[in-house]
Protein backbone atom coordinates (compact mmCIF):
# COMPACT_ATOMS: atom_id res chain seq x y z
CA UNK A 1 0.00 0.00 0.00
CA UNK A 2 1.38 3.51 -0.49
CA UNK A 3 0.64 6.22 2.67
CA UNK A 4 -2.41 7.08 2.46
CA UNK A 5 -3.89 4.04 1.85
CA UNK A 6 -2.37 2.96 5.25
CA UNK A 7 -3.69 5.72 6.20
CA UNK A 8 -7.25 5.22 5.07
CA UNK A 9 -6.64 1.34 6.97
CA UNK A 10 -5.70 2.68 10.09
CA UNK A 11 -9.09 4.72 10.03
CA UNK A 12 -11.04 2.34 9.28
CA UNK A 13 -9.51 -0.25 11.27
CA UNK A 14 -9.64 1.38 14.02
CA UNK A 15 -13.04 2.93 13.79
CA UNK A 16 -12.31 6.49 13.26
CA UNK A 17 -10.50 6.86 16.26
CA UNK A 18 -7.20 6.74 14.74
CA UNK A 19 -6.19 8.57 11.76
CA UNK A 20 -1.88 9.47 11.70
CA UNK A 21 -1.14 11.91 9.75
CA UNK A 22 0.96 12.15 6.41
CA UNK A 23 3.84 13.79 8.99
CA UNK A 24 3.65 10.65 10.77
CA UNK A 25 3.18 7.84 8.52
CA UNK A 26 6.01 8.50 6.36
CA UNK A 27 8.64 8.87 9.00
CA UNK A 28 7.84 5.30 10.55
CA UNK A 29 8.13 3.63 7.10
CA UNK A 30 11.63 5.31 6.75
CA UNK A 31 12.42 4.08 9.88
CA UNK A 32 11.32 0.53 9.30
CA UNK A 33 12.47 0.70 6.16
CA UNK A 34 15.80 1.40 7.75
CA UNK A 35 15.23 -1.71 9.82
CA UNK A 36 14.95 -3.50 6.83
CA UNK A 37 11.29 -4.79 8.24
CA UNK A 38 9.64 -2.73 5.38
CA UNK A 39 10.14 -2.39 1.51
CA UNK A 40 9.07 1.19 -0.18
CA UNK A 41 9.12 0.81 -3.84
CA UNK A 42 7.65 2.58 -6.75
CA UNK A 43 4.72 0.57 -8.31
CA UNK A 44 2.99 2.59 -10.83
CA UNK A 45 4.29 6.11 -10.15
CA UNK A 46 3.53 5.52 -6.28
CA UNK A 47 5.34 4.25 -3.66
CA UNK A 48 4.31 1.69 -1.84
CA UNK A 49 5.44 -0.32 1.24
CA UNK A 50 5.22 -3.78 2.17
CA UNK A 51 6.63 -5.98 4.70
CA UNK A 52 9.88 -7.60 3.89
CA UNK A 53 10.47 -11.42 5.01
CA UNK A 54 12.36 -10.26 8.21
CA UNK A 55 9.39 -7.97 8.98
CA UNK A 56 6.55 -10.67 8.66
CA UNK A 57 9.64 -12.70 10.95
CA UNK A 58 9.32 -10.13 13.25
CA UNK A 59 5.81 -9.67 13.36
CA UNK A 60 4.97 -13.51 14.05
CA UNK A 61 8.00 -13.46 16.39
CA UNK A 62 6.70 -10.61 18.47
CA UNK A 63 2.91 -11.00 18.04
CA UNK A 64 2.07 -11.52 21.71
CA UNK A 65 4.49 -8.20 22.66
CA UNK A 66 2.92 -6.54 19.99
CA UNK A 67 -1.00 -6.85 20.52
CA UNK A 68 -4.00 -6.34 18.52
CA UNK A 69 -3.37 -2.27 18.32
CA UNK A 70 -7.64 -1.63 17.51
CA UNK A 71 -8.46 -3.15 20.59
CA UNK A 72 -6.01 -1.09 22.29
CA UNK A 73 -6.95 2.01 20.23
CA UNK A 74 -10.57 1.47 20.76
CA UNK A 75 -10.52 0.79 24.49
CA UNK A 76 -8.62 3.93 25.21
CA UNK A 77 -11.55 6.28 23.76
CA UNK A 78 -14.41 3.95 25.46
CA UNK A 79 -17.62 3.12 23.88
CA UNK A 80 -19.21 6.64 23.69
CA UNK A 81 -16.61 8.60 22.09
CA UNK A 82 -16.35 5.47 19.64
CA UNK A 83 -20.74 6.15 18.66
CA UNK A 84 -20.11 9.39 18.37
CA UNK A 85 -17.09 9.47 16.04
CA UNK A 86 -19.19 6.36 14.15
CA UNK A 87 -22.29 9.69 14.07
CA UNK A 88 -19.61 12.46 13.15
CA UNK A 89 -18.89 9.84 10.31
CA UNK A 90 -21.78 9.48 9.00
CA UNK A 91 -22.69 13.23 9.27
CA UNK A 92 -19.44 13.92 7.68
CA UNK A 93 -20.55 12.10 4.32
CA UNK A 94 -23.81 13.60 4.22
CA UNK A 95 -22.45 17.02 4.84
CA UNK A 96 -19.97 16.16 1.45
CA UNK A 97 -22.82 15.00 -0.85
CA UNK A 98 -24.75 18.15 0.04
CA UNK A 99 -21.63 20.06 -0.38
CA UNK A 100 -20.58 17.74 -3.81
CA UNK A 101 -23.99 17.60 -5.46
CA UNK A 102 -26.65 19.75 -3.80
CA UNK A 103 -28.18 22.91 -4.76
CA UNK A 104 -27.29 26.17 -3.40
CA UNK A 105 -30.33 26.43 -1.85
CA UNK A 106 -29.67 22.78 -0.35
CA UNK A 107 -26.48 24.11 0.32
CA UNK A 108 -27.55 27.15 2.33
CA UNK A 109 -30.18 24.94 4.70
CA UNK A 110 -27.34 22.52 5.45
CA UNK A 111 -25.16 25.64 6.75
CA UNK A 112 -28.12 25.89 8.94
CA UNK A 113 -28.79 22.66 10.21
CA UNK A 114 -25.11 22.51 11.10
CA UNK A 115 -25.26 25.70 12.59
CA UNK A 116 -28.04 24.62 14.95
CA UNK A 117 -26.36 21.36 15.07
CA UNK A 118 -23.14 23.01 17.04
CA UNK A 119 -25.22 25.29 19.22
CA UNK A 120 -27.01 22.06 20.26
CA UNK A 121 -24.08 20.60 21.33
CA UNK A 122 -22.77 23.50 23.37
CA UNK A 123 -25.50 23.59 24.99
CA UNK A 124 -25.97 19.96 25.74
CA UNK A 125 -22.36 20.43 27.28
CA UNK A 126 -23.58 23.72 29.45
CA UNK A 127 -26.64 21.01 30.64
CA UNK A 128 -29.10 23.21 28.84
CA UNK A 129 -32.05 22.05 28.19
CA UNK A 130 -33.27 21.65 24.20
CA UNK A 131 -34.67 24.78 23.16
CA UNK A 132 -32.60 27.36 25.75
CA UNK A 133 -30.33 30.18 25.02
CA UNK A 134 -27.16 30.22 22.77
CA UNK A 135 -23.98 28.45 25.10
CA UNK A 136 -21.67 29.28 22.10
CA UNK A 137 -21.54 32.86 22.38
CA UNK A 138 -22.54 33.51 18.87
CA UNK A 139 -24.82 36.96 18.68
CA UNK A 140 -27.33 37.06 15.82
CA UNK A 141 -24.59 40.12 14.34
CA UNK A 142 -21.97 38.10 14.25
CA UNK A 143 -23.38 35.22 11.52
Amino acid sequence: MHGYELIQRIAERSNGVWKPSPGSIYPALAQLEDEGLVLIEKVDGRKTARLTEAGVTYVEEHHDELGNPWDEISASVGRPAQELRALMNQLTGAVRQVASVGTPDQARAAGEVLTEARRAIYRVLADEPAGTGDATGDSDAEQ
